[in-house]
């Protein structure tokens, strides 16, 4: 009788048990997400030449004790129960230090889902103070084929603030749903295949609200602009990712991005990074769009986006007030509302790139969470950054 390999005693399971129709449920999900290279077809983003610096235990900041939802519980105890894979902090542009769950090594990438949207986001506001995308324009300058489609009247500005009035619903676990459709599109469910995310893209159809006036979290808004930005400059959204960001922000591992059967990338939610080089976006936004001495977004783009820009009466009409009741979303960040002025990048299963300004602190925390979505939780977790941001 043989016993277990070297990766089943890690993960708790064998390789050939992660499938394309399981692999973001747990506990696959602590292997795939750190892999969905193997499980969806990536293109590549290559960093910048130079070594990380080694790892640094968090060390007795772990023993910390934070409020949680019932009793106090230590720093590593909360990172434990929210399914943590890995933390990495910075405060005042210095690494504090980093956390790994003992299935994740340091410098792994891991899928960042719809932190992805914040990064294209950040591509839009390069290519705008270039000049060569317009967030004002309609939709249609730049995607003629797009008149029928809910975005036949839209602009830019709708598509990069969620106010798209689109018939569509984020249903995460359900099969027969349209989203299982757009998943199937993306070639991340099993069927996919025989209709490409752009196609997918322009049967979607409005609503009868104004564009505008309610903040609808969609993902396919974030996939189109994708395909704006591509229209726009003519490039590849790898090759934007590699060009306009990741080789000036210094970042030191290459990252990938999902792509459909035509190349389409997953702007929406198909990016993969380290925790480094997700908390090195971090710290750039933080610093006004500056690293490593240099320019690399506008300076009234950074400030329209985190603290003064986005609509307070759409995002109180939308569904996640709750979790920010001060807060405003813009360019696919969100402005938390609170007195640190923290702002933030969320994807689901747990994925978090929390930027405090008060503090100079930065946090990224990247998780596999079981569910999708979990409202209490990230109302906890929210808690947990700001505490953490005053411990550091």
């Amino acid at each position: 009788m043989t016993g277990r390999t070297a990766f089943e005693t890690r993960y708790g399971f064998a390789r050939n048990a992660v499938l394309l129709s399981n692999w973001r449920e747990s506990p696959f999900n602590r292997w795939s997400f750190q892999n969905v290279g193997e499980l969806v077809p990536s293109a590549p983003f290559a960093s910048a030449s130079g070594s990380e610096a080694p790892p640094q235990a968090l060390g007795g900041l772990l023993d910390e004790k934070v409020a949680s939802a019932n009793a106090p519980e230590t720093v590593a105890a909360f990172l434990q129960r929210s399914d943590t894979d890995a933390l990495t902090i910075m405060k005042g542009g210095k690494w504090v230090g980093d956390w790994l769950a003992p299935h994740m090594e340091f410098g792994a990438r891991h899928i960042i889902f719809s932190i992805s949207k914040s990064f294209t986001a950040i591509l839009a506001g390069i290519l705008e103070g270039e000049g060569v995308f317009d967030p004002e324009a309609p939709v249609v300058n730049y995607i003629p084929e797009a008149k029928s489609s809910a975005y036949g009247d839209a602009s830019c500005r709708h598509v990069l603030d969620m106010t798209v009035s689109l018939d569509f619903e984020e249903a995460y676990l359900d099969p027969e749903s349209a989203f299982a459709r757009y998943r199937r599109a993306t070639l991340w469910n099993p069927g996919g295949g025989s209709e490409s995310l752009k196609a997918f893209l322009l049967t979607l159809q409005r609503l009868g609200e104004p564009h505008g006036r309610t903040y609808r979290y969609r993902s396919p808004n974030s996939d189109l602009l994708g395909a704006l930005l591509e229209r726009a400059s003519g490039q590849r959204i790898a090759d934007l990712l590699r060009d306009k960001l990741w080789l000036p922000l210094g970042a030191t591992s290459e990252g990938s991005i999902a792509v459909d059967m035509e190349g389409t990338a997953r702007t929406a939610g198909g990016i993969s990074v380290t925790p480094r080089d997700l908390a090195r976006v971090g710290e750039m936004m933080r610093q006004g769009g500056m690293a490593n001495g240099r320019r690399i977004v506008p300076d009234a783009w950074v400030r329209d986006t985190v603290s003064t820009g986005g609509s307070f009466e759409a995002w109180q009409r939308g569904t996640m007030a709750f979790l920010f009741p001060k807060g405003r979303y813009r360019n696919k960040w969100y402005q938390t509302g609170h007195d640190s002025g923290a702002f933030c990048g969320i994807g689901i299963h747990g994925q978090w790139l929390y930027v405090n300004p008060r503090d100079e602190v930065v946090i990224a925390k990247m998780s596999s969470q079981p569910e999708p979505v979990d409202d209490r939780l990230d109302v906890e977790l929210v808690a947990f950054f700001e505490a953490l941001s005053r411990m550091v």
